[in-house]
């Protein structure tokens, strides 16, 4: 009998269904964050900001994120997940539908703040939620396939935003995405629970959940303490190099196709959704990757460096993205290094759940999470000014091609030889 028929058939696979709701609120989550860059061009039009405005407005937007990750990954872990992601989602909708009475470069930047702060939740929830559901051999797949929502999100953006636009205008863009997310959260709170409190979950289930017994830790965890564990420090440092590179995607990939090929809101949308697709596979190949090589007898954290290794060596060739003449050869650079990103992340996530006990699990991406945001944010303030005074994104993928081995580079000595921590 093969590994995958055992699990559905002796174990069961109840904990996929949590993984699909983390999975559809990661895309509500992208879906939200993505709409600004998607309608970016024609704002700017028509609300009259500068490049460095723009770069101010996505700052907010990662300055709150950065705060938020902090506050959220304390409270994931305190409070528990299912109270912890209603309080994140509920603020990030909110927010989402404040963007469309905003008439200023400040209105849009306070709507961009709150956005990021309620969105901060997200990624610890999720992280936590996986530490909790899944054994260790399974958790990157799982993060994989749910991080994947990201992308997902980002394709169904630039699908569905241009004609909400052209039919009913901006606002309503705004509107209607964020509404999605309240009609995600009925589902939440009415189906999750810990895997010790579901009782839909069989004792055999269970027991292959909880079958990593070195993560039973029920001691109170000392949250700053958490920084003079150089294991924490690993994933701190891994977000702080890769995560601008991420944002940037986000953010600026629309406004770079626009200004470099002439691609309107009208027809922007193939080459995202192409981009996107691109994305998903990467992130959902990341995860199996280093999961095949777990269940072929390779050490955990070896699995997760080989896997990362191969994505940061794939991000190089896209040093030549804002340099090719053809739409669809900028389309592919840009998307295997997107694509590796969200490999090179999967594995990154699972690596903090491998090296610290669940407890620490929603404050360690939170610190980690904020680290990036801060990075993001000071990346996206240069990258504003780089495009007002040369024009030219050369300069910006440059510095994004060597970032993901020099963070590998870090994780590697942080980790070489390290054991998991227990309070």
């Amino acid at each position: 009998m093969s590994s995958t028929d055992e699990n559905t058939v002796k174990i069961g696979h109840y904990r996929w269904t949590i993984c699909a709701l983390l999975f559809f609120g990661t895309t509500i989550n992208y879906i939200d964050r993505q709409v600004l860059g998607i309608l970016a061009p024609l704002l700017q039009s028509e609300i009259k900001w500068s490049e460095s405005e723009y770069g101010w407005i996505v700052t907010a937007f990662q300055a709150a994120y950065a705060i938020g990750l902090l506050l959220f990954g304390w409270f994931m872990d305190k409070y528990g997940t299912k109270i912890g992601y209603s309080v994140s989602v509920t603020i990030w909708s909110l927010a989402a539908m404040a963007h469309a009475f905003a008439r200023t470069p400040f209105g849009f930047g306070v709507a961009r703040a709150g956005l990021g702060f309620g969105e901060s939740g997200n990624f610890p929830a999720a992280i936590k939620t996986v530490a909790e559901w899944f054994p260790k051999k399974e958790r990157a797949l799982a993060i994989g396939i749910f991080n994947s929502g990201a992308n997902i999100g980002a394709v169904v953006t630039p699908a569905i935003v241009p004609w909400i636009t052209i039919t009913y205008g901006w606002q309503a863009a705004f509107i209607v995405t964020g509404e999605i997310g309240f009609v995600w959260l009925i589902f939440w709170v009415l189906v999750y629970e810990k895997p010790e409190q579901k009782k839909r979950l069989s004792s055999t289930e269970l027991d292959y959940i909880l079958s990593d017994k070195q993560d039973a830790s029920s001691d109170k965890v000392p949250w700053l303490g958490l920084l003079k564990y150089r294991q924490s420090w690993a994933f701190i440092l891994g977000k702080f190099f890769t995560d601008p590179i991420w944002w940037f995607y986000l953010f600026w990939l629309p406004k770079f196709l626009n200004k470099t090929y002439g691609l309107t809101l009208t027809n922007l949308g193939l080459p995202l959704v192409t981009i996107y697709m691109m994305i998903s596979f990467g992130s959902i190949g990341g995860g199996w990757m280093s999961s095949y090589f777990i269940r072929r007898g390779v050490s955990v954290m070896k699995s997760r460096e080989l896997v990362m290794l191969f994505c940061g060596i794939c991000v190089l060739p896209i040093i030549t993205a804002s340099q090719v003449s053809h739409l669809w050869l900028a389309v592919g650079l840009i998307g295997l290094a997107a694509a590796a990103h969200q490999g090179f992340s999967a594995n990154l996530y699972a690596m903090v759940s491998d090296l610290l006990p669940k407890k620490a699990v929603g404050s360690v991406t939170g610190l980690g999470g904020m680290a990036g945001s801060v990075s993001g944010m000071l990346f996206s303030i240069s990258a504003g000014y780089i495009l007002e005074w040369t024009g030219s994104y050369i300069s910006l993928f440059l510095i994004a091609a060597p970032t993901y081995l020099i963070a590998l580079s870090f994780i590697y000595l942080l980790t070489n030889k390290a054991k998991p921590i227990v309070f």
